[in-house]
């Protein structure tokens, strides 16, 4: 038998209950506090008191938990030196479970634990005794506490805070590193036994893995774990008290270990050489194609750099890095010539941007791959010669001089012949063409730089075989000046010359302008186109002249008026000049030369009329011509057109006649509420059978107040218009929307009458005017005829 094993059984042991040990008997203390044995007091009263010494005193019980029997459990007894045993004294017990937890014999002072107790719970419990005469229930010992302490067994295992644990380590870590610390508790008592000394163990996780057993600190066991070969482990520890020894309880836990990613791993291409085409017409920029170079290694790690480092298209091409998919990207750096080269190669180097210096044993972290691309041939358009094309010419050349040749050719093998044309579209007013086939370009129209000093023009170039592949070329035409402009006069000058002018008096300062430019400025002369008696022209030389006189005194009535023709010339090649006319007036001015007065009453003073005459004369003809305007208006007024035109067509008289209404169910023949409120029409309404004479201005009259009758506003409309001489001859009966109680002449319809046509007398037609006589005409003449008959 070891050790070990002794130590247990007597543990074991000890931890068994004995009755015959657990009593405690009381023994008797002295008292720790000074006191003379005998000694005696006087009270308030003056009798002696005696003081009585304490019999009884306890220090503590211990009591086991987690008690397994059926009865209660014993934990000890008081006994007091006053009992006699014969029943006289009673034990009390108070303070912490007492009644309810632990409970005392009246009696004996057994005390007892009435449930079990955990340790972990409380440790211990303080409770207070006291023994009083059960007849005078007078204490016979001051009251005592004292102390149940419990005794701890191993009844709890280690815990850990978590289930599951997460950790991570790098990949290929030496071996021994830390990688997380796992801690359990045990609520055991620390202090007495082992029960609380906890050991660490592994389970699960070797040999990959290793535990230290007083720490907890779990740390690698292998080297060079990968993290491309396995990247989650599950590791198990355990947590065991009682030193790990046999019979100790333990806990476990789970830890999740991840190995993270360190650049271990170079980057590779799944291939050596790739095969990229693209069209040769393809714009600067064109993506052709891409390479991605693998890695194992993930994140930054796996980060690419891409480059070309070698090939004969290092000029033409580049490649970028996608950083998103980490592939290089294959662009067109220059234009591409299907006729010039077919085939370019390049060699790409993928080449990891964060390299780990520990790891550099494992080779460089970079990999190359071989790039063909070939150039895809394409019916390219025409290719000019120049990217713009700049011409000048002057203005003064004869038409279909050429100004210039664009030149363009076919890039393809093929080399189609090409053909030209002018955009018209910048050549609105067609003053040049161009020739088709060799792309001259001439003049068609005169050219004037006063009028359009440039010429944007645009040329296209097409394939004779292939009209639709073209391409367009800007054309710039400078015209260049020739003197072909005279100069004249700045302005208009509105010259005079007092009367009292004296010989060499400036009175006017003249300039001239030239639309022309020439290339050393202008510079222009002045002279006269002959010798004047009156006046004479000096040249300033700055490029104005002065007026000046040549006599004293002028008169308004000799000669109110003067030309002087004024030669002005340049001084460019071919001399240009022209003869301006300058128009001097006679004014009659102050002393100080200021006009006054330039007006022709000279010329009409010898005619003998003064201003009143002709302002008499101007009244009287304004007078006559109004005359003769009312005379035509009134002349028109009075001429009447007859309304019917021929006796034998009656069909006149039907178009004479306005529409019959639609009767009481046409509400859209005439609205009552304009007869109320006659400002209601926008416009007056003429009749479209006749054609009016003479348009008056309608005449407003005040609206009728609602209440008024109908019949005495049209009566009153009635009378308006017969004295109104604005009206026309003629009455629409159709707006009178009262027909009346009765009429002296009846119906003049014939369907309701009855009487034939025979029995009617209309000989009172002739009475009512002028405006009936027709009517009167034709039903007289009607029975006349049938008399006859």
């Amino acid at each position: 038998m070891t050790i070990q094993q002794v130590l247990l059984l007597l543990l074991l042991w000890m931890w068994l209950p004995h009755p015959c040990h657990t009593e405690m008997l009381f023994r008797r203390t002295p008292d720790l506090r000074p006191k003379s044995f005998g000694g005696r007091a006087l009270g308030n009263d003056g009798k002696a008191i005696h003081r009585q010494k304490r019999g009884w005193m306890w220090n503590q019980f211990f009591l086991l938990e987690e008690y397994t029997g059926s009865d209660y459990q014993y934990v000890g007894k008081l006994h007091s030196d006053q009992d006699k045993g014969d029943g006289s004294l009673k034990y009390i017990l108070s303070g912490d479970g007492a009644g309810t937890l632990f409970i005392i014999d009246e009696k004996t002072g057994d005390i007892h634990a009435t449930r079990r107790i955990d340790r972990e719970e409380k440790a211990f419990y303080t409770l207070r005794a006291q023994a009083i005469n059960r007849r005078t229930l007078r204490p016979v010992e001051p009251e005592s506490e004292f102390v149940i302490k419990i005794h701890d067994i191993n009844d709890n295992e280690p815990t850990f805070p978590e289930e599951v644990y997460t950790a991570s380590v790098p990949e290929m870590s030496v071996v021994g590193t830390s990688v997380v610390q796992v801690t359990a508790t045990d609520a055991d008592d620390p202090s007495y036994g082992n029960s609380a000394r906890i050991i660490y163990s592994i389970l699960q996780g070797q040999p990959y893995f290793s535990v230290e057993p007083e720490t907890g600190i779990i740390r690698t066991a292998l080297p060079n774990m990968n993290r491309e070969n396995r990247e989650q482990y599950q590791v198990v520890i355990q947590a065991k008290d009682m030193g790990g020894q046999m019979g100790g309880l333990s806990g476990t836990t789970t830890v999740n270990i991840t190995l993270t990613d360190v650049n271990d791993n170079p980057p590779r291409f799944p291939q050596s050489t790739i095969h990229l085409r693209i069209p040769e017409s393809s714009p600067v920029g064109t993506a052709i194609g891409s390479v991605k170079a693998t890695d194992a290694d993930t994140g930054k790690n796996a980060e690419v750099e891409y480059r070309i480092i070698d090939g004969d298209g290092t000029d033409m091409f580049d490649i970028v890095t996608q950083k998103d998919t980490q592939e290089g990207i294959i662009t067109v750096r220059k234009p591409l010539d299907y006729e010039t080269r077919r085939l370019y190669t390049l060699k790409v180097e993928a080449e990891n941007t964060h390299v780990d210096p520990r790891f550099y044993y494992l080779g460089p972290f970079k990999d190359t791959i071989i790039v063909k691309i070939s150039v895809e041939d394409v019916d390219e358009p025409p290719v000019f010669s120049r990217s713009s094309y700049l011409f000048e010419v002057h203005e003064d050349i004869e038409l279909g001089t050429i100004i210039g040749t664009v030149m363009a050719r076919d890039p393809d093998s093929a080399s189609s012949p090409i053909r030209f044309s002018l955009d018209r579209h910048t050549d609105l007013d067609r003053i040049f063409n161009i020739h088709s086939g060799n792309g001259s370009i001439y003049t068609s129209k005169p050219l004037d730089r006063e009028i359009s000093q440039w010429h944007n023009l645009s040329v296209i170039a097409a394939e004779i075989n292939n009209p639709k592949d073209t391409t367009r070329v800007p054309v710039y035409v400078r015209i260049l000046d020739v003197n072909d402009n005279a100069p004249q006069f700045a302005v208009f000058y509105d010259t005079f010359v007092c009367e009292n002018a004296r010989a060499g008096q400036l009175i006017q300062t003249i300039s001239a302008v030239d639309k022309d430019d020439p290339l050393g400025g202008q510079k222009f002369f002045f002279s006269l186109a002959a010798v004047n008696p009156n006046f004479t022209v000096q040249d300033n030389e700055d490029n104005t002249a002065r007026i000046l006189t040549r006599r004293n005194g002028f008169s308004r009535h000799e000669i109110s008026t003067y030309l002087l023709p004024v030669v002005i010339s340049d001084n460019d090649y071919p001399i240009q000049s022209s003869t301006g006319t300058l128009t001097i007036r006679v004014c009659a001015c102050d002393s100080r030369g200021n006009m006054q007065s330039c007006s022709a009453e000279a010329l009409l003073l010898p005619a003998g009329l003064s201003t009143g005459a002709l302002v008499a004369i101007l009244l009287c003809i304004i007078i006559l011509l109004v005359i003769v305007v009312l005379f035509a208006a009134l002349k028109r007024q009075r001429k009447k057109e007859p309304l019917i035109l021929s006796k034998e067509d009656i069909r006149d008289n039907i178009v004479s006649y306005n529409d019959e209404g639609g009767g009481e169910e046409d509400t859209q023949a005439f609205d009552i509420g304009t007869l109320r409120n006659p400002a209601a029409i926008e416009d007056k309404k003429l009749r479209r059978d006749i054609l009016p004479e003479t348009l008056f201005v309608p005449r407003r009259t005040p609206s009728a107040p609602d209440n008024t009758d109908v019949r005495d506003f049209i009566n009153q409309r009635l009378k308006e218009h017969d004295t109104d001489p604005s009206a026309p001859p003629y009455d629409s009966l159709a707006t009178y929307a009262y027909e009346g109680n009765d009429s002296i002449a009846e119906s003049l319809s014939s369907l309701e009458s009855g009487t034939t046509e025979g029995d009617q007398n209309y000989d009172y037609l002739r009475e009512w005017g002028p405006r009936f006589n027709k009517l009167a005409e034709m039903y007289g003449g009607g029975e006349s005829d049938k008399d006859t008959s």
